[in-house]
């Protein structure tokens, strides 16, 4: 069975950690990385409900979308809500690993189930994150050198394209030099001009191990004085926030909303702007995310669904004629949770996962009945 630290590398792996927002809390935050496991519960959020389950169910590892501590914590007993949650998940050894932006925003993440619930098309990233800056490392060597080399700046960093390592290009050639009688050449003699056939070896490496690659360059490299070139390159984007997409087929806002309510279970929905305007261009985020309204407006979306948003926020989108649909921020995140327990059951073979089967949206519709009402 895997360790703690296999699943949070596989998890790791499936929504990196890298990709979180700046301000958000992710990875593994509780628990012995040497622990075996083989017993997953996934949760929206760790209340103290919810953990005594996993203590309940014999649980080894709680997947939790939001952070266990998020806002941290001064103190840690049984008397306070915090200390309700974890200190029981210590004593029973049971680890905390938390994706939440991470698995926001990435492939197969919830923000991609809410386009497939959805019928959401083409769905692209609604606010485009640059990718890290990188620069193209070009260096000379001699072909008895060319696989020192590479290796060494492979294992430095360089060379990774998306899901691809140790890519390179080169290119044979011929290079020259002249040495002085304080030089002392690993081929060729000083004091007259070499003609040497080397080859042209070409890395990509991030900006921040720029350094750190060409320092294993030399130390791989033969020559006294190496040749090389670094040249920054123009930053590009690499996934993003939210999504943004088309349906199929136009349909009115009423019906979509009809939809979101249907596929994400949820007790009620909000909606902002006339249910019978026509809706093709759909931009959406999962839980609080009115932050994004902005992004939708500039992306020209005929309709924004994120889980909740502020009052003033829903003026702002009525003035900006950009429908909303607010199905709430539990509706719109626990499915994928759900999911989540699927697919690492399918992932870990041998292990038994499943979603929190206690965990309840706090936000509950109060009905009414004649009597109260007239009461």
């Amino acid at each position: 069975m895997p360790t703690v630290a296999e699943c949070a590398a596989h998890l790791d792996r499936f929504a990196p950690c890298g990709t979180a927002a700046d301000w958000d809390n992710v990875g593994l935050l509780l628990g012995d990385p040497s622990s075996a496991v083989q017993r997953v519960m996934t949760c929206l959020t760790l209340t103290p409900d919810v953990a005594e389950e996993a203590v309940r169910e014999g649980a080894n590892l709680i997947v939790s979308h939001h952070p266990v501590l998020f806002r941290g914590a001064k103190k840690l007993t049984t008397a306070t809500p915090d200390g309700q949650v974890v200190v029981p998940l210590l004593r029973a050894g049971i680890a905390v690993y938390s994706p939440h932006t991470a698995f926001d925003n990435c492939a197969g993440g919830i923000n991609d189930g809410l386009c497939q619930k959805l019928g959401v098309v083409n769905a692209t990233p609604l606010r485009p994150r640059e990718a890290r800056r990188q620069c193209k490392l070009v260096v000379f060597v001699p072909e008895t050198d060319l696989s020192k080399v590479s290796d060494a700046l492979f294992a430095a960093g360089a060379g990774i394209i998306g899901q691809y390592n140790e890519c390179s290009f080169r290119l044979a050639g011929t290079g020259t030099f002249f040495g002085t009688d304080s030089t002392n050449p690993t081929v060729g003699q000083k004091g007259r001009r070499e003609d040497v056939s080397e080859w042209r070896l070409e890395v990509v490496v991030p900006e921040s191990l720029v350094s750190g690659a060409i320092a294993a360059m030399r130390k791989a490299h033969s020559y006294e004085e190496p040749a090389f070139d670094v040249y920054p390159l123009k930053p590009g984007t690499s996934g993003g926030e939210g999504r943004i997409g088309e349906l199929e087929q136009p349909t009115t806002l009423g019906e979509l909303a009809k939809r979101a309510k249907t596929s994400l279970k949820a007790s009620a929905l909000q909606v902002v702007g006339d249910v019978n305007r026509t809706v093709r261009t759909v931009a959406l985020a999962c839980g609080a995310a009115g932050e994004f309204l902005s992004d939708a407006i500039k992306r020209k979306a005929d309709v924004f669904l994120t889980g909740e948003v502020r009052f003033h926020d829903a003026l702002t989108a009525r003035g900006a004629n950009v429908a909303l649909i607010l199905p709430g921020h539990y509706a719109t995140e626990r499915p994928a949770v759900e999911d989540l327990a699927a697919k690492l059951a399918s992932d870990w073979a041998g292990v038994t996962a499943w979603a929190s089967r206690v965990e309840r949206d706090p936000l509950q519709i109060a009905e009414f009945g004649a009597r109260n009402a007239e009461s």
